[in-house]
């Protein structure tokens, strides 16, 4: 690492960065100005005063129950691509042995290093993954992908890029490494009911299937697991993140299901603006009834481990 910055403890690489921050929400300076003033456990009550969906996303605590709760030993090494602001970099820390973060943007990595700046096994480098890719030497233990799969035409050269990513991905992974997956479900049941497509929104656009649409892409669960499946993983679990992944307060399994009556938090809509065309907490206990859940989960969390054709 020939141009490396420490941010307390925390090492950011700079050797792939092009110069310029090619993904960003306009939130970044704000964002480091409040974690290099602010205490984490300050994060909350800025969010609740200032009102705004980018300090949610970035900075809620919330946001570290999708992985909060996996069993990560601190042998473990971790890879967490598309790591952004930190919004899981430190629960992963506290977990693992190692976490090693890629991210395109080098504002994002510096909100990152300063609310982590305390942990020692924490390392950032900057830039695309497909050039940084190429000269990653370790082998994982766990690979994560939160909110970062649907991109991957994006940043993966190819006439199938999301199957290549997967592909490039699992030689990366040690022989039991598995890897993580965050992503919205294409038939998720809000989505019926009137929320926004989260990349584009739009209604209905996921539903309709991307139409006209080549940057971004999500999936329903036999579309993710054929994915899986046709890329080399073996061995596929499903969890049901509600009221989604990005700030999720139960994370339901095909052995662990909600109870009648318990899906009613299904308005918490802050990013956009909704519709509202019917009950889905009504909808959701009927879907429970008929075994069909799974299917229409707002949310899934994947974790499959790498299949022995590498």
């Amino acid at each position: 690492m020939k141009n490396t910055e420490y941010i307390g403890k925390v090492a950011i690489n700079y050797d792939y960065y092009g110069g310029e921050d090619l993904y960003q929400d306009g939130s970044e300076d704000e964002l480091y100005d409040i974690v290099k003033n602010h205490k984490p456990e300050e994060y909350n009550s800025i969010i609740e005063k200032r009102k705004e969906w980018a300090l949610l996303y970035h900075l809620s605590d919330i946001r570290e129950n999708i992985v909060d709760w996996i069993t990560f030993t601190k042998e473990d090494k971790v890879l967490e691509i598309g790591a952004g602001c930190g919004a899981i970099t430190g629960s992963l820390a506290r977990h693992a042995g190692r976490v090693d973060c890629i991210e395109l943007s080098k504002k994002r990595s510096l909100v990152n290093a300063k609310r982590h700046e305390a942990f020692d096994n924490i390392n950032i480098t900057v830039g695309n993954f497909q050039d940084i890719e190429k000269d990653i030497e370790e082998k994982y233990d766990y690979i994560t992908l939160i909110g970062v799969l649907e991109y991957a035409a994006s940043y993966i050269a190819s006439d199938t890029p999301y199957e290549e990513f997967l592909k490039i991905i699992k030689k990366h992974l040690a022989p039991s490494g598995k890897i993580i997956i965050a992503i919205e479900n294409k038939y998720g049941l809000k989505y019926w009911a009137g929320c926004r497509e989260d990349h584009l929104g739009t209604y209905y656009s996921g539903i309709e299937g991307y139409v006209g649409v080549d940057s971004v892409r999500t999936f329903s669960k036999n579309g993710l697991s054929k994915l899986l499946e046709d890329s080399g993983y073996e061995n596929i679990k499903f969890y049901y993140p509600y009221p989604d992944y990005k700030l999720p307060l139960s994370i339901y399994s095909d052995d662990f299901l909600p109870q009648a009556g318990s899906l009613n938090n299904n308005f918490r809509n802050f990013d956009e603006d909704r519709m509202l065309v019917f009950d889905e907490s009504k909808v959701f206990d009927n879907l429970l009834s008929d075994g069909m859940f799974d299917i229409f989960s707002n949310s899934f969390l994947v974790i499959a481990g790498k299949g022995e054709k590498a």
